[in-house]
């Protein structure tokens, strides 16, 4: 088995799903097997290691490329910068030029720049990234016409793809545009970020394929020196869905038992198992079902062949085509940078008119003629595969929600409030409607979206109707009990929902519930309200602050923590017996704190904290007077009058002595005279001047 053009650029998901089945079917069903992995870019070393293999190196035939950066790097819109660049070099060399761009919108902007300065008779532009109509791309591939310089302005896929004659310079922005893909969100989304050096030095190549060439870099050489060695490959950020169904199909439940270059991550494993389980591609241990064979039957990703062979069962396939296809190629109703119209049903519509009456029905639509056609030879073969004519009766508009629901089920969303376009996803996100969007409705799906921030936006949507999906899929739609704090009302609510997810569709009171579960609400419930919620009387407060006083005088005495940190931490262990029977934030006022804290202490205990730190002191007097606690361990106060502290010599204690009491001494007026810890010296010092005033 060989695995040419194995690029350190290019290392796709599949090649490396590839290289790990192959592998393990030479340890386990194939040990004749010979596995050989080729390229000009080979990341040797570590697939040598992987293959347990010798590296063998073939110097080819190269031509010097003179590579020039810019003295920094420049500042403006990239479109600009490109097409200076361009006029620049066009007066500076000869032959053909090959720019890079990140991405389809930018070589649009860029070409439009230059054509802004009229019609050059000795060059041609010929844009070329993967979207446009193959003729093109053949125009930008093929030497150019005689007398005509020609300038080809590209995304990556000229990096290594490709070989375009004449190419004799190469202007590299230094941008690249590439999917993302969030586990958390479910989502990918496509980011533009610098090059790698691999990547500027294989795009520098192009220029010497012939003989010798010139590449310039629109970066300064600071910013060389900070670029990432190579790109990350794809297995580390992609959706993992198909790599998940694929190796399900092998026989492999768990992805950690083959051998990877780079192993796919957890998150996104568990996250794509998780899916492929609510489509009921896999069972509850991970394999494969009879769908989910019928799913990887299909050269689609998993949602889209879901979609298919459940539509086939439901007879239709061939709009459920359609939908694939207009999902899969560039959206025909996005001509204009930044124009976006979310009603999905517009695209079914213009792809049947471009259908009925070719490249006039599509523009009818506004749509582009070139994205309904490449829509249409994707949804022709995949009628193919499915055995089913096209059919061009008018379209059920919740038909196709519940196709594109039956594709995104954790993508149905219900409107948060009447009148407004943000919503709920089925998976618990946010999301909103642009606002070129007419109309909200209560339920739709969304089948394009990104994944930034909180909310995410929606592109594409249709509406659903919920009473199709639950017939389709009566096992995502289920009634559940729910028992919890309601913040509104400051009760324990107890009720059944019909949900989808986390989308509640109806809902009904629940004529009993467990007490168990009503005990738990009543305790999120203070979580969320506070412990000061609770009914603290001046004698817990004061039974708290002696407990951890005595938790920092005799450490080695393990005095439970009772801070209110600690208590709210700890709730269902001190409180929750005290909770049966209520469910309002009013019956919290029954509560009588200071017993249920003793409670939570052990007859020896409270005898030691009675001897430890008393609530009362005895005086000579013969009154009984209270010690006042605090919770920084700070010394008790004793508030008395002088007249009844006559005949005590020393400062009273608590903690076995340890800790001396401070002493607040009154006038019989009951005015402070004096705060002290130390009695003694006040009779020796200062009492002889407090009694002559």
């Amino acid at each position: 088995m060989i695995f040419d053009e194995f690029h350190v650029l290019e290392r796709n998901l599949h090649s490396d799903l590839a290289l790990a089945l192959c592998l393990d079917a030479q340890r386990g069903l194939r040990e004749d097997l010979k596995l050989l992995v080729m390229s000009a870019t080979l990341d040797g070393d570590r697939v040598a290691a992987l293959l347990d293999a010798p590296v063998v190196r073939s110097e080819g035939r190269s031509y010097p490329i003179a590579t020039h950066y810019l003295p920094c790097d420049p500042e403006g819109a990239l479109e600009e910068v490109v097409a200076s660049a361009v006029l620049r070099t066009l007066s500076e060399t000869e032959g053909d030029l090959l720019v890079f761009l990140p991405g389809a919108a930018e070589i649009r902007r860029t070409e439009a720049r230059l054509r802004q300065h009229g019609e050059s008779p000795s060059f041609e532009l010929c844009p070329l990234y993967g979207d446009l109509p193959f003729e093109q791309q053949q125009q930008a591939i093929l030497p150019s016409r005689a007398g005509k310089r020609k300038v080809v302005l590209a995304t990556p896929i000229a990096e290594t793809s490709l070989t375009i004659e004449g190419i004799t310079t190469v202007i590299d922005s230094g941008w690249q545009r590439v999917p993302r893909f969030d586990p958390r969100s479910g989502l990918t989304r496509l980011e533009t970020v610098r090059v790698s050096r691999a990547s500027a030095e294989q795009s520098a190549g192009r220029a010497g394929r012939l003989g010798p060439g010139v590449c310039y870099r629109l970066w300064g050489e600071g910013t060389q020196q900070g670029l990432v060695p190579y790109n990350v490959p794809e297995i580390l950020e992609a959706d993992l869905m198909p790599l998940a169904l694929e190796l399900a199909n092998w026989g492999v439940s768990d992805a950690t038992t083959l051998t990877w270059l780079d192993p796919p991550p957890a998150s996104a494993q568990a996250q794509a198992r998780d899916l492929l389980q609510q489509l009921q591609a896999l069972d509850e241990s991970g394999r494969i079902t009879p769908l989910g064979q019928e799913m990887a039957a299909l050269p689609l990703h998993p949602r889209l062949a879901h979609m298919l062979v459940q539509a086939s069962v439901r007879g239709s396939a061939a709009l459920a085509c359609d939908v694939a296809a207009l999902l899969s190629e560039r959206d025909p109703l996005r001509q204009l940078e930044g124009e976006r119209r979310c009603d999905f049903g517009l695209r079914l519509e213009a792809l049947h008119a471009h259908r009925r009456e070719g490249n006039r029905g599509a523009r009818a639509y506004g749509a582009d003629p070139a994205a309904c056609a490449a829509a249409e030879r994707a949804s022709r073969q995949w009628r193919h595969l499915l055995k089913v004519q096209a059919d061009d009766t008018a379209i059920d508009e919740q038909e196709v929600g519940l196709l594109l629901a039956l594709a995104y089920p954790d993508r149905v969303a219900q409107r948060r409030k009447a009148g407004e376009g943000r919503y709920r996803l089925s998976n618990g996100r946010g999301a909103r409607l642009l606002t070129e969007c007419a109309s909200a409705p209560e339920h739709l799906v969304a089948a394009s979206l990104d994944g930034r921030g909180e909310e995410s936006r929606i592109f594409l949507a249709t509406p659903m109707a919920v009473e199709l999906l639950e017939q389709a899929m009566p096992e995502r739609i289920t009634w559940q009990e729910v028992v919890g704090w309601d913040r509104a009302s400051g009760t324990v609510v107890a009720r059944e929902e019909r949900r989808l997810g986390s989308l509640v569709l109806a809902q009904r009171a629940l004529s009993q519930a467990d007490p168990q579960r009503i005990v738990e609400g009543m305790l999120d419930g203070i979580r969320e309200m506070g412990l000061e919620s609770l009914p603290w009387s001046e004698e817990a407060r004061q039974l708290q602050a002696r407990l951890l006083a005595l938790r920092q005088w005799l450490p080695k005495e393990s005095w439970p923590d009772c801070t209110d940190e600690a208590l709210l931490v700890g709730l269902e262990g001190w409180l929750s017996p005290y909770l049966n029977g209520m469910s309002r934030r009013e019956h919290l006022a029954k509560l009588n704190l200071a017993e249920i804290l003793r409670n939570s202490l052990d007859w020896d205990k409270l005898q030691r904290l009675e001897q430890a730190a008393p609530t009362h002191l005895q005086v000579p007097s013969g009154s009984r007077k209270k010690l006042t606690y605090s919770n920084d361990g700070a010394p008790p106060v004793l508030a008395v009058k002088l007249q009844e502290l006559f005949g005590l010599a020393e400062t009273p204690a608590v903690a076995d002595g340890k800790v001396a009491v401070m002493l607040h001494l009154l006038s019989p007026g009951q005015r402070p005279i004096q705060v002290t810890r130390d009695l003694n010296s006040f009779w020796n010092n200062t009492y002889a001047e407090v009694k002559n005033q």
